[in-house]
């Protein structure tokens, strides 16, 4: 890195550092090193500033039309001084003119700068205090000079210099003169206080001659040129024995021959001046050190006077070869470093650079210059590595503090980057038809990037936060840290980001995501037992993920693909299923223990009915301790599925024997047949008979469910008489409290609870099982198949009929109507589910609703079995959803569809008129719920049913 200057007095001497910028005095950073090429000449920064002050005075006072007149600048401001500068002003427009108020500077408004004088210290006659406040410059011409550091005396002697030079050469414009080389001839060592002094200026002239005619020349030199071999035998003389300097030496005379030589060649042949400053890069090396004049020295802003200063500096392009590009690069390059030495603290200089930088875009698309393109890559590639290095790690650089920054960051390094890919590149500008979003693809790897920092470094810190004090699993703590991180992405940077990346959230999440996600398949690898520690970490880790997804759903809302991309980069954890899959190692562990006691009493268990009165298994109290202690333990398990899991601990319920419902279909009309015979039904479960499956070896068989059924209340009647005998021996003990004994409530709840929900439960699924499984061939693929009026109910009645005196038979009198209505209700059911869910082989017409309507009163009569069946208040509430809905089939179509739309319309009043959505299948069946009405419409076979539902979902007529 650079050095930098440190001076604090703004008239002080140049000092020099390798890149000649200038750092104010309240500057906290150092600049960035200089992008133009080295020049290979050991010029300083001091050498090359002063150089550059005498071009801009020599420019400066040959554009008037007036003579030239030397006015000599001593001493502090006084009146006198004034005078002098005001007089001066009559000959030297430029340097001369008085400065004022820049309020209203143009070029400051441009760019987005606000004016400082107002700020600035006092008039330039003020004076008094303890410690005077500097006085102002009252020109241009001697702004510039403090601005470039060029001392009074040095400032005296140039300008000396050039009254001499104009005096001997009356008509001569400065880009006709070889500065160095006149300045030479003019001063002799007598001209300066000591001999070091003018050793030193002598040599800083030589090496100028050195650059800009043998090193960097203007026209590329022949290596065998004979002027170029002199001059630069001259010149390695003149290092080791200065040359004798003045008018009439016989050594300047040389000196002048050589370098008029080289000096006035020309690419065309034609002299058209003197060539010794506008061959690159030096030329931009000395026009850098005049911009950096725009700049205060002593808080890094940019002056006040920038019209004026700007007006001057444009006067020396003739001579340095600088054209608006230049310039406009130079400028741009000048404000960025100026705000990275600012400490990045003045964000008016950011936005500055961001203003010029968009001209240099400009530029950049029009010019072909090589020498241009070189100095603006090599410009371009240091403001992007400087924003890069910031960008690639923004948590690390931005905090809320600072964050008004990071906008005018991001946008002058993803400008620099289109430049450097669109109108450099060679590769882009080959495959341009690819369409690439340089802004959005620098953005994503800067998010990217920086989270993939962000979470190793967290990573480290959850490391550190876990000790014996806080023994949470490190990777909980990770995943709560991560969470927060974030939550402070998408609130922080994401709203600056989003300008040129609209789902910069989205793909920082996702980027979160697969960090923590390859440490969770590391975890979830190794884990072979479930602890505490394994479901803290998993539940955790189900958290972040849920945040995560719900972070990347809200950011791409209004994207093209509605975030399926996004989405798509993060595949779920699975954390459930991990800890399921731990859970069931641990049941069937315990499952396959019990097992093996069954095995072992299975071969003296027969689950024969007559086994004893009571028709109960013997071996069942010993089970149901042992499957209690199971229960017990799994939920003491610290999981939060246990309904999930459960089924796996448990055999058969209800929903193992309901049907899957077929996908809604609408009714094929013009045809009477509505399918061929060949054709057979497409069966969702295999289904036997009732006579296939009481064979005996079916532990699912209904004498082998009524044996359950008798064991449960047995044990409840144990229960029961245990609760007796319990208060018995109270009052054996003590007889004289045996009121107080009377009045105490000695039951076992929670066991007679569970008793009733055993029951209840085998009701249930001996119901359904029943139903749909052992009679699925004659509900689910006989009645109503085909043409109505031929597959009826009396099939299904017949059938029933063996059922029910099975279970009258068998079941313990306290707990066979619960078993009967348990089949009743799943026989209504199966019948409501053929009539809304039969799948495409069933259609209906209005005049099948009368033939339905019969058949379900016998369906009812069958269980009321003229008055010595179930209560028929019973019978009632379980038919009464049926009953609900068969008015549904009475109704024409067109009423179907009006009442559909009203209820649709209701449920969904802000979906659009045009389109209806698709109702979800609730189960719920009733005359107001709208997928009820839908699916009469869906098995209504007529014209207006299947138009409407063509129409409106484009249902199709087969599956």
């Amino acid at each position: 890195m650079a050095r930098l200057f440190r001076e604090s007095r703004r008239d002080s001497a140049a000092s020099s550092s390798s890149n000649g910028f200038a750092a104010p005095a309240a500057a906290t950073a150092e600049a960035l090193p200089s992008p133009f090429p080295d020049l290979g000449v050991p010029l300083s920064a001091a050498d090359l500033r002063e150089a550059a002050y005498e071009v801009l005075v020599a420019a400066s006072r040959t554009t008037g039309g007036r003579p030239l007149t030397y006015i000599p600048q001593v001493g502090p401001a006084s009146p006198a001084s004034v005078s002098s500068a005001s007089s001066a002003n009559s000959s030297s427009p430029s340097l001369q003119r008085s400065l004022t108020s820049a309020a209203a500077s143009k070029m400051k408004k441009a760019l987005g700068l606000k004016s400082s004088a107002s700020s600035k210290g006092g008039s330039p006659g003020s004076g008094g205090g303890a410690k005077a406040t500097p006085r102002r410059p009252a020109t241009v011409g001697e702004l510039m000079r403090v601005q470039m550091r060029v001392s009074e005396t040095a400032d005296a002697r140039i300008r000396r210099g050039l009254l001499r030079i104009a005096a001997g050469q009356l008509g001569r414009r400065a880009e006709a003169m070889v500065l160095p080389l006149e300045f030479l001839q003019q001063f002799k060592a007598s001209d300066f206080p000591d001999p070091q002094e003018h050793e030193a200026w002598q040599g800083r002239n030589l090496k100028l001659i050195e650059a800009g005619l043998l090193v960097h020349p203007f026209v590329p030199l022949n290596k065998s040129d004979s002027s170029a071999q002199r001059l630069r035998q001259i010149i390695c003389a003149a290092y080791d024995r200065p040359l004798e300097t003045g008018k009439n030496s016989e050594s300047m005379q040389v000196l002048r021959t050589a370098v008029m030589s080289l000096a006035g060649r020309s690419h065309d042949g034609t002299s058209d001046g003197c060539h010794w400053a506008d061959g690159f890069p030096l030329n931009l090396h000395l026009y850098q050190m005049l911009v950096e004049a725009c700049f205060d020295n002593d808080d890094g802003t940019v002056v006040d006077e920038i019209d004026e200063v700007m007006e001057l500096l444009k006067k020396t392009w003739v001579i340095l070869g600088i054209n608006q590009m230049l310039h406009n690069l130079c400028f741009a390059w000048a404000l960025f470093n100026h705000f990275v030495m600012s400490g990045q603290v003045d964000i008016e200089l950011l936005s500055a650079a961001e203003n010029q930088l968009v001209e240099v875009a400009k530029d950049a698309k029009t010019s072909k210059d090589p020498n241009y393109c070189k100095v603006l890559s090599s410009t371009l590639s240091s403001i992007m590595g400087w924003t890069e290095k910031r960008l690639l790690a923004y948590h690390e650089t931005f905090n809320t503090s600072n964050i008004e920054s990071m906008q005018g960051i991001v946008s002058i390094g993803v400008s620099a980057a289109r430049v450097l890919v669109e109108d450099i590149s060679h590769e882009y500008r080959r495959r341009r038809k690819e369409e690439t979003d340089v802004a959005r693809t620098r953005i994503e790897t800067y998010v990217r990037s920086s989270l993939r920092t962000a979470f190793a470094q967290r990573m480290e810190e959850a490391d550190s936060k876990r000790s014996s004090r806080n023994p949470t699993p490190v990777l909980s703590i990770l995943a709560k840290d991560i969470g927060d991180l974030a939550i402070k992405e998408k609130n922080l940077y994401s709203p600056v980001l989003k300008t040129w990346h609209p789902l910069a959230s989205g793909v920082a999440v996702a980027t979160l995501h697969s960090c923590f996600g390859n440490e969770l398949k590391q975890f979830i690898a190794g884990l072979t037992d479930l602890t505490p520690d394994t479901v803290q970490v998993l539940k955790s880790a189900d958290k972040l993920e849920k945040d995560l997804v719900n972070i990347a759903v809200e950011d791409s809302v209004d994207s093209d693909d509605g975030g399926k991309s996004l989405i798509r980069e993060m595949p779920p954890y699975e954390a459930e299923n991990a800890i399921a899959n731990l859970v069931k190692g641990w049941i069937k562990e315990r499952v396959d223990r019990l097992k093996g006691w069954v095995d072992r009493n299975l071969k003296q268990e027969t689950w024969n009915p007559g086994a004893n009165r009571d028709n109960f298994a013997p071996s069942s109290v010993e089970m149901l301790r042992i499957i209690g202690e199971t229960l017990d333990a799994f939920f003491e398990l610290p999981i939060p599925m246990h309904p999930a899991l459960l089924p796996d601990l448990t055999a058969g319920a209800r929903n193992s024997f309901m049907p899957q419902l077929p996908p809604l279909t609408r009714c094929e009309v013009g045809s009477k047949l509505l399918f061929k015979k060949k054709e057979k039904p497409q069966n969702p479960q295999l289904r036997v008979s009732q006579n296939g499956a009481t064979n005996g070896t079916d532990p699912l068989g209904l004498p082998q469910l009524c044996v359950r059924l008798n064991t449960f209340q047995y044990i409840r009647s144990e229960l029961e008489n245990l609760e007796k005998k319990i208060k018995t021996c109270l009052r054996n003990v003590e007889s004289a409290q045996a009121d107080i004994t009377d009045g105490l409530d000695v039951k076992f709840e929670l066991c007679q609870a569970a008793c009733q929900e055993g029951i209840q439960h085998l009701c249930e699924t001996t119901a359904y099982k029943v139903t749909f499984y052992d009679l699925g061939h004659i509900l689910w693929d006989t009645l109503y198949v085909g043409v109505t009026a031929s597959s009826r109910v009396e099939l299904l009645l017949r059938e029933l009929d063996p059922i029910l005196e099975t279970i009258s038979g068998m079941v313990h009198i306290k707990v066979r109507n619960r078993a009967i209505t348990a089949l009743m209700k799943a026989t209504f059911d199966g019948f409501l589910l053929v009539l809304l869910a039969g799948g495409p082989l069933r259609a209906f017409t209005r005049q099948d609703s009368q033939i339905i309507e019969d058949d379900f009163r016998s369906l009812r009569d069958l269980f009321l079995a003229d008055g010595d069946g179930l209560p028929e208040e019973l019978v009632d509430k379980a038919s009464s959803q049926v009953k609900n809905v068969l008015p549904l089939l009475r109704t024409d179509s067109e009423g179907l569809i009006e009442r559909y739309k009203r209820m649709m319309a209701e449920s969904n009043r802000s979906a659009s008129r045009s389109k209806l959505p698709l109702p979800p299948t609730t189960g719920n069946w009733s005359p107001n719920e709208p997928n009820t009405v839908l699916r009469v419409l869906c098995y209504r076979h007529d014209e207006t049913a299947t138009k409407f539902l063509k129409k409106t979902y484009n249902l199709p007529k087969k599956l």
